[in-house]
């Protein structure tokens, strides 16, 4: 199922015109499960797909690329040999950003005309990874990405912890761009934060979201007023790989492992799409910057709304490296030679 039917679409980045008013989507599809270049392709056609129903900006569900580790629930041993393996599996089809996978989006979003909102696992050279946002202009270009600040329960035997670095808001052709990852929905500091940055439309990844889930992204559309994209996955049984070092524990999960749960929400928490469950699909709608300006005359909870005199929220914005390589020089030290 398409929602919505094809118009003429306009490339913000053409002229450099900012747009206030264009339509956005929000992806629910099915990964090629621990695959990332099949996945990277069919990425590629849902952007042309979007952009050929006139939308300007497309938001892919959590760590997408190649798939959210439906598996980890019922297998959240650090001593586990199949689940090692299952890691490494996954580790090898991440995501390097920047890398080869975030060229090949970019080119893709340059030729569309379109801004992406990708979720994807996040690899570095040390082993770990991160349940990453990766934001693309619609000229191409790698915005930047935003970690997971806390995975969830059994989340922690998969992903490390982001930081503040990555907890921001990029200013694109199509307004003020950020985005949270599931449960981060729940936090209320961290939400705070992208409304002081002045967010606008924001990102909202899940695997799967319920009735409780949508309470979250309606209260963050209603709390900040900003539009939310809600975009989860859909994924069967049937869509994982027959030879999948775990599947004796996907067995004995639902045939359906992530039943979707997309959709669109304007800043006064109405649904303009969706939600949507049990299917692929794209949702559109089409959305009017200006209604941001317009439900703050009730209610700014970063101006008018707040009380800094009372209320003060601190956000370190460091990059938390567990090394620091200092040279003597830069410490002010002379340098030493070893004996011969």
């Amino acid at each position: 199922m398409r929602q919505s039917v094809p118009r003429k679409r306009g490339k913000p980045t053409a002229t450099g015109k900012k747009l206030t008013r264009y339509k956005v989507a929000a992806v629910q599809a099915a990964p090629v499960f621990l695959d990332r270049e099949a996945t990277l392709a069919k990425a590629a056609s849902l952007i042309r797909e979007a952009a050929a129903h006139g939308a300007a900006l497309a938001v892919f569900p959590e760590t997408w690329i190649p798939g959210y580790p439906v598996w980890a629930s019922a297998t959240a041993f650090w001593n586990y040999a199949p689940a090692k393996k299952a890691y490494n599996r996954l580790y090898q089809n991440a995501v390097d950003v920047p890398g080869p996978a975030t060229e090949y989006l970019g080119k893709v979003a340059r030729e569309a005309g379109v801004c992406v909102a990708m979720g994807v696992n996040e690899r570095t050279p040390s082993g770990t990874m991160y349940n990453s946002i990766v934001f693309i202009g619609a000229d191409g270009q790698l915005l930047g990405k935003h970690r997971k600040l806390v995975p969830t329960y059994h989340e922690r035997m998969v992903w490390g912890q982001g930081d503040g670095s990555t907890l921001k808001v990029f200013d694109t052709a199509i307004g003020r761009l950020g985005g949270l990852v599931c449960w981060e929905h729940w936090m209320p500091l961290a939400r705070y934060a992208l409304y002081q940055a002045g967010e606008q439309v924001h990102a909202s990844l899940w695997p799967a979201a319920g009735d409780t889930f949508h309470l979250a992204c309606r209260n963050m559309a209603f709390e900040g007023r900003v539009f939310v994209i809600v975009a989860c996955s859909y994924l069967t049984r049937a869509m994982v790989p027959a030879d999948f070092e775990l599947m004796k524990e996907i067995e004995s999960l639902p045939e359906i492992l992530c039943r979707g749960g997309s959709a669109i929400i304007a800043p006064d928490a109405r649904y303009l799409a969706g939600p949507v469950y049990n299917q692929e699909t794209i949702l559109y709608a089409d959305i009017d910057l200006a209604q941001i300006i317009e439900e703050k005359q009730a209610l700014d909870v970063v101006g008018h709304y707040a009380r800094p005199e009372v209320f003060t929220l601190t956000v370190d914005r460091r990059e938390i490296t567990p090394v620091t390589f200092r040279s003597s020089m830069e410490e002010g030290e002379p340098t030493r030679f070893a004996a011969p």
